[in-house]
């Protein structure tokens, strides 16, 4: 385990952007993380690992975890590619979900040796940032015994997903993330089983509260949540 803690977050906001080219920076930086833990227990050196978290949205796309099932996309590809949208096999956790405008979506890039090894602790502090966020805005939201991610009416027999989940780790090395609905045009949901779980409704803030939400300003308060339960010293903006 590297002995030098580094709990300093570098924020990058990469704004509206491609998927795979956002996968193509998540995966940089996974490398090169883990590339500088590989050569310190060669070496023997103590070199910092960095710790980055990258924000953004994406055009309209699918995407399917690796133990997810292609099944539970319930559109052809030939209507995918007639409708100009998306779709990759990725190597994260999970099933399939669907991004698009008006969602936060946030890839923790991060060194868990710098704060705790234990994935499922890391998977519930993101959880927790999230449901701080929409408690901000009087939306009361948790989690659903066995699934991962936030859920509106998460008491009742019909809850409703409002943030995603997908994880891939290496060496403690996190990369992936979650994507929070905020002002989404929920109808791309229906063209998949969300997270491949039947008969679980998907909502957005904006539906919660009956009007469009400030996306920049939901961004700084879950950033800002996200830093009180993972106890970063700071973000550095590096857009």
């Amino acid at each position: 385990m590297n002995n030098k803690i580094n709990k300093i977050v570098k924020f990058i906001k990469l704004g509206h952007i491609d998927y795979k080219e956002a996968w193509d920076q998540q995966e940089k930086i996974f490398s090169s993380i883990i590339e500088t833990k590989i050569n310190n227990r060669k070496t023997g050196e103590n070199n910092i690992t960095d710790n980055y978290i990258l924000s953004c949205s994406h055009p309209h796309v699918y995407t399917l975890g690796r133990s997810g099932n292609e099944t539970n996309l319930l559109i052809d590809k030939e209507f995918v590619k007639k409708e100009n949208l998306g779709f990759y096999k990725i190597n994260r956790g999970g099933d399939i979900t669907y991004h698009g405008p008006g969602q936060i979506v946030i890839y923790p890039i991060i060194d868990l040796e710098n704060f705790f090894t234990d994935i499922h602790k890391y998977l519930r502090n993101l959880e927790e940032a999230v449901i701080l966020t929409l408690k901000d805005l009087n939306i009361e939201s948790g989690r659903v015994e066995g699934l991962t991610g936030v859920w509106v009416n998460h008491r009742s027999k019909s809850p409703k997903k409002i943030c995603a989940m997908g994880v891939k780790t290496s060496r403690w090395v996190t990369m992936h993330g979650l994507a929070l609905n905020v002002n989404t045009e929920l109808k791309y949901f229906e063209n998949i089983i969300p997270c491949g779980i039947q008969g679980k409704d998907v909502t957005s803030i904006k539906k919660e509260i009956g009007k469009k939400f400030d996306v920049e300003v939901l961004e700084k308060n879950l950033l800002r949540n996200l830093s009180k339960v993972f106890e970063f010293n700071f973000f550095k903006d590096e857009s």
